[in-house]
């Protein structure tokens, strides 16, 4: 995937097929891999999928938040002349893809979060700096998924690499102590977005019952449930992932 990145400008993402947007929101520590199966499925439906690499490390202290990061994301849509698009995010990414949709509702179309954060998250941040201890760091990536298996060796290896780096760590805990700032609880009934909410049900990043608070407080939502399921519904079943999606999107007429 990454030899077929784009750079232009201040951007650089990943772009394929033609048809509706679907712009995808990668987390923290999930790399834009985590989509391969999203990517790899949307193409051939009618849909040009567009990942971009989110400057979680580039910024400066001061604007490393969820805000800059909605405001960015606003910017490559513009960038792009995209008209409008679903946005599809998980953890971190999903949180980015909430606020864009407060912020820009105009250009969101249709909104897709899967193990968002936004009203809570299970203190993930208070825990990580321990640098240095790789089993550690591999205990903590196994706990994103049911199946501890999921977390490869090159998934440790990036987040071990991520939090050895003392500006990307203390980067990561800027962003997570901004992620807990801007809780949406109050903005969710406004937001009329049609929103897709796809959950594992064994999440411990964001537990099962985050799920049903977004389904209650966003007015238009469908909420689907993934069994044997972390956090990252989109690695862990891809198949069942794109089936639930496509057939959202269809129901949507998106």
């Amino acid at each position: 995937m990454k030899n077929n990145l784009r750079k232009e400008g201040k951007f650089t993402y990943l772009e394929i097929g033609e048809g509706t947007p679907i712009v995808i929101l990668h987390g923290l520590m999930g790399g834009l891999s985590n989509f391969d199966g999203v990517v790899d499925f949307f193409p051939s439906k009618g849909y040009k999928v567009l990942i971009p690499e989110l400057p979680l490390y580039s910024m400066s202290l001061l604007k490393t938040s969820v805000g800059t990061f909605a405001k960015y994301l606003k910017e490559f849509v513009d960038f792009k002349n995209l008209d409008e698009v679903i946005l599809l995010g998980n953890s971190l990414g999903g949180h980015i893809a909430l606020v864009t949709t407060k912020l820009y509702p105009e250009i969101v179309k249709g909104l897709v979060i899967t193990g968002s954060s936004g009203l809570y998250e299970n203190a993930m941040g208070e825990s990580y700096p321990r640098r240095g201890d790789y089993e550690f760091i591999k205990k903590k990536a196994q706990n994103v998924f049911y199946d501890p298996a999921v977390a490869t060796k090159e998934i440790v290896d990036d987040v071990y690499h991520t939090v050895s780096d003392r500006n990307k760590l203390v980067k990561t805990l800027a962003i997570a102590k901004s992620a807990i700032r801007h809780n949406m609880a109050k903005d969710l009934p406004k937001m009329k977005t049609p929103t897709c909410i796809i959950w594992g049900k064994n999440d411990n990043v964001t537990p099962p019952e985050v799920a049903e608070d977004f389904h209650r407080l966003l007015p238009d939502s469908d909420l689907y449930w993934v069994d044997k399921c972390g956090h990252a519904a989109m690695m862990e079943h891809p198949d069942l992932f794109n089936d639930l999606l496509y057939n959202w999107l269809q129901k949507r007429n998106f």
